[in-house]
């Protein structure tokens, strides 16, 4: 919910400090986004700030800072400036080194943020508003000095919960300085900005135990499915089964990131549980910091029931998650409120059941319980995933009954909307629009 705020007079020195707390100001002049990933990027994160940029192109004037594409479409120069679907871009001079490299993605990090922090002083006025991902992860820090310096207001969007994400990828142990540090400079930021976009109701809950003087300030706003583009489709018709041979298999797919916070490992112990049923095959498509691995496990296991597949572009995205009889999402110990995985919308979009390995308190363990769309499993088990992998296949008929579920709960529930319009509306003071961000 967005809670009112105090008023201030355009012009003076307590509006200038209310903007430099997080506090409103009236009406906003632009919208900045700022991130690492945008158009022509087709990673989750890239491709839904696309979508939520031009979505408030409509009503407000939108601007974008990026860098060259780093993840999926890395490779790509797009123009350092363009106007794309209503969207003014300007992107920044950085490096694009392999991101899968720690010592990489670190250089690029501080590439990055240098970089974006210039062009955002030079660029960001007061009055503005800056929608900001913590994505890398030191993004919103670049976006709160911006709006500090420059009198603009500061909207978060939690995409990764930090310093939890590098915990529990084993990147920094927890209660290390390091974490120690980041959660005070986290604090910090929360006070600091006007709202806060968490993508599941655990991350709310967290945050708000954690902080509890911006519980407030939290607004859930889901991702969403891409109910047009994303429809079910008749399996005899799937064309990607028929390329790898798979038509008459029972498919477990895996399809997304494959990171450092991903349990590709409890995908790979039950895939070696299940060798001796020919009946089911495990199709994993994507790649990230554990590919690699997951490559050389295979193929040193000889576990000849499981196809790797590089990621598949997005307009294939359709015919390659139709290609599933049951779809996964597996997290390590330690994601609960961290992440929401967003393949999960369209998963539904696509009328797929599927197994979750994950905390039982987390969002897409809730959706899988509340609508009643398939099984959670403990992250971390590869048995209780093997064992619910064979539940499933011997359940056709509850398998078809999830499927019309899935599809509907994506339509009523998932279907894009104007969730993030609503919010800045609100920052405007038009409470008329701004009460809840879901409606």
């Amino acid at each position: 919910m967005i809670h009112g705020r105090t008023q201030h007079h355009p012009g003076t020195s307590s509006d200038r400090t209310a903007i430099r707390r997080g506090g409103s100001m009236g009406t906003v002049k632009r919208i900045w986004i700022l991130s690492e990933l945008y158009y022509p990027e087709e990673s989750a994160t890239g491709y839904y700030l696309t979508r939520i940029a031009e979505g408030l192109a409509a009503e407000f004037d939108v601007r974008v800072i990026s860098a060259q594409p780093t993840y999926l479409a890395r490779g790509t120069r797009a123009p350092r400036r363009e106007v794309h679907n209503g969207v003014k871009i300007r992107r920044c001079a950085a490096t694009t080194l392999n991101k899968n490299n720690l010592v990489f993605r670190f250089v690029n990090l501080v590439t990055i943020s240098v970089s974006v922090l210039f062009s955002s002083i030079f660029l960001i006025e007061r009055r503005d508003c800056v929608l900001a991902v913590t994505n890398p992860p030191t993004m919103p820090f670049v976006a709160a000095l911006a709006c500090w310096l420059r009198g603009a207001r500061l909207v978060l969007k939690i995409e990764d919960l930090y310093p939890d994400a590098l915990t529990a990828a084993g990147v920094v142990a927890e209660g290390s300085l390091m974490t120690r540090i980041f959660d005070r400079a986290q604090r910090h930021l929360c006070r600091f900005a006007s709202s806060i976009v968490v993508l599941g109701r655990d991350t709310a809950e967290i945050l708000g135990a954690r902080y509890p003087e911006v519980a407030h300030k939290l607004v859930y706003i889901p991702h969403w499915a891409d109910n047009g583009d994303i429809v079910p489709m008749a399996r005899g018709e799937n064309g990607l089964l028929a390329e790898l041979g798979l038509q008459d298999r029972f498919v477990v797919q895996y399809s997304g990131n494959m990171g450092r916070t991903h349990d590709m490992e409890s995908i790979v112990g039950a895939a070696e549980l299940l060798r001796g049923d020919p009946r089911i095959h495990f199709l994993l498509i994507g790649w990230g910091g554990k590919e690699r691995w997951l490559r050389d496990s295979c193929a040193s296991r000889g576990l000849a029931n499981v196809t790797i597949l590089p990621p598949l572009p997005r307009g294939r995205l359709c015919t390659s998650l139709n290609a599933a009889d049951l779809a996964l999402i597996t997290l390590v110990q330690g994601m609960l409120g961290v992440s929401v995985p967003s393949r999960l919308y369209n998963i539904l979009a696509a009328g797929k059941p599927l197994i979750v390995g994950a905390d039982e308190r987390s969002e897409v363990a809730r959706v899988v319980h509340e609508e009643n769309v398939g099984w959670v499993v403990a992250p971390g088990s590869p048995q209780a995933l093997a064992d619910a992998i064979r539940n499933a296949m011997g359940s056709p008929g509850m398998l078809a009954e999830i499927a019309v579920r899935a599809r509907r709960v994506a339509e009523m529930k998932y279907a894009p909307g104007d969730r993030y319009r609503h919010l800045f509306r609100a920052l405007n003071g038009d409470s008329g629009h701004g009460h809840d961000p879901r409606e």
